[in-house]
Formats: C-alpha cells, sequence, structure tokens
C-alpha cells in the first residue's frame, strides 16, 4: 500500500485504544501505529494534517445500519477511499482481574452493543450503562476496580486495561459485521485486474425536479452497472437530496466510464470518493 509523502506510519480511528476501530487497523495494517482520536473529525483532520498517514473509519454495521455522520464528513474532507474492511464484531464481557461472572450486577458498554448483547445481559440480570465507545467503557471498568462492574467489549480491550475475559462471544447474531473504509490524502486507483471486482464510491446530488433520481440512475440499469449501495441525505431545507453511492466497477470499464457520463447529464455535482479492490467478505 502506498502512503503519503508525511509518511507517519500511523493510521488513526475514532475511539480508544482497545475499540473495535483499532482492531480493525491492526488486522489491516499490522506494522503501523493506531492513532486514537476522541471524535470521526479528529479522526479525519489526522490524515488532512499529515498527523497519520491513513484513517479507518466504520461506516455501515449489519445490526445498527449506517454511520451517518461519516457520510456527511467524507465529501468535505478532501480524502479517498482506498481500500475497504468487514469485521465481524465478536464481542466480550469483561471484568476486572479476580472477578466472576457471579458477581456482575453492572455492565457498560457504547449504545449499539448493549442491545447486541440482550440476551447475556438478561439472563445476568445486569443493569447497563451507556458509555460513547466499547473501548472506554473497558477502560472505565478498569479504574473503577470494582467486582460488580463488567464491560462488554473486544478482547483486544481486555489486553490493554488488564481485564479478565469473563465470557466471549456475548453478542446475539453471529452476522454482526461492520463495514470500514480506508481514507487516504492521496487518491489511489489500484491498476485494472479482470480478475478483481472493484468499487467505485460517490457521492451526487439531483435538482429539485420531478423524476431526477430515475434519471440520474437510469445510465446504470443501460450500462448493466451493479449498484450495491444507495443512501439519500436531504438539504437543511429538506429539499434536493443528497446520494452516497456504491457500484460494482472500475474506472477503466467503459460501461462504469458511460454510467458516469449519463449520471453527469442529470447530477448538478457528482464527487468521486474514490475506487478500490472489493473485500472477499461481499463475495460469501
Amino acid at each position: 500500500m502506498t502512503l503519503t509523502k508525511e509518511n507517519t506510519n500511523k493510521i488513526s480511528f475514532q475511539g480508544a485504544p482497545g475499540a473495535y476501530s483499532d482492531l480493525a487497523c491492526r488486522e489491516v495494517f499490522p506494522k503501523m501505529e493506531t492513532l486514537p482520536c476522541d471524535t470521526f473529525e479528529e479522526a479525519f483532520a489526522a490524515v488532512q494534517t499529515g498527523a497519520a498517514d491513513l484513517a479507518m473509519i466504520p461506516v455501515d454495521n449489519s445490526l445498527a445500519g449506517r454511520v451517518a455522520d461519516v457520510h456527511h464528513l467524507m465529501p468535505k474532507s478532501g480524502l479517498s477511499i482506498i481500500n475497504e474492511h468487514f469485521l465481524k464484531i465478536e464481542h466480550a464481557l469483561l471484568g476486572v482481574k479476580g472477578s466472576k461472572i457471579e458477581t456482575l450486577k453492572h455492565v457498560h458498554s457504547h449504545l449499539h452493543a448493549l442491545p447486541q448483547c440482550r440476551k447475556v445481559i438478561k439472563e445476568l440480570g445486569l443493569k447497563p450503562h451507556v458509555h460513547a465507545d466499547t473501548a472506554g467503557a473497558a477502560e472505565e471498568v478498569s479504574q473503577k476496580n470494582d467486582k460488580e462492574h463488567g464491560a462488554i467489549a473486544s478482547t483486544l480491550a481486555a489486553k490493554i486495561y488488564g481485564l479478565d475475559v469473563l465470557r466471549a462471544d456475548v453478542q446475539d447474531a453471529d452476522h454482526n459485521t461492520t463495514r470500514f473504509v480506508v481514507l487516504s490524502k492521496q487518491p489511489v486507483v489500484p491498476k485494472f485486474d479482470e480478475k478483481q471486482t472493484y468499487i467505485t464510491s460517490f457521492i451526487f446530488s439531483v435538482r429539485n425536479i420531478p423524476a431526477a433520481l430515475y434519471k440520474a440512475m437510469g445510465g446504470f440499469a443501460t450500462n448493466n452497472v451493479n449498484m450495491v449501495k444507495l443512501e439519500s441525505y436531504v438539504n437543511p431545507q429538506f429539499q434536493v437530496a443528497q446520494f452516497y453511492v456504491d457500484v460494482i466497477g472500475h474506472p477503466e470499464q467503459r460501461p462504469l466510464q458511460l454510467a458516469m457520463e449519463e449520471l453527469g447529464f442529470f447530477a448538478k455535482q457528482v464527487t468521486i470518493l474514490g475506487s478500490y479492490a472489493a473485500h472477499p467478505h461481499r463475495f460469501k
């Protein structure tokens, strides 16, 4: 993977050390140093300012849906998507050293992680407490050092904050998966290989006229370009919609070129976010 000129060998993410975004960074780029950031804005800014070469940003979860803030930030960031990664979310019930499941009365975790583990929370009769992220919850439990308090987080968080894994794989659904995109200051379009499948991501807005979206999307149907994602966002006046799109195709492929050309006739603004190799998870 080609890095930016700064070459800090760092990759930023939103959350505390041990967050699932941190785990995704380590899976894809094991030789890079992970850089935790309090907000998505800070994770983007780290790449924009050269404090990090790349950013690992979640965009969708199979249970919780889209990460809305990210879609608003990406078009304004000037960063490019150069890769994607799918991470299976495997929650663990963590406790302080020497604690047991029987001693727990409280459980701490992220807003989305708690309902993803309803069964174990109900089984053990635990009182849930919401935190900004799973790793932050694990850190607070470690600081409390109270055997009545546990956290739902990754096993990486357990290792970082010195907690015991009281029970692994406590998530209700086995298909809980988060899709991440890797962002870079410099666009990196992979060389076309006919044996590889590619994703091209872009954002566009349409004029406030009848059938505008239908006309804008028609070129993808007539050119046989498969659209795997289409999401809309309205402007502050709730009049003109902006759309985020993922399609299968590489910029060098003629069908995608023709579809994008037709889109240009009906869209007010088209911003290409990146073209990159599709992750193997898409074909399972």
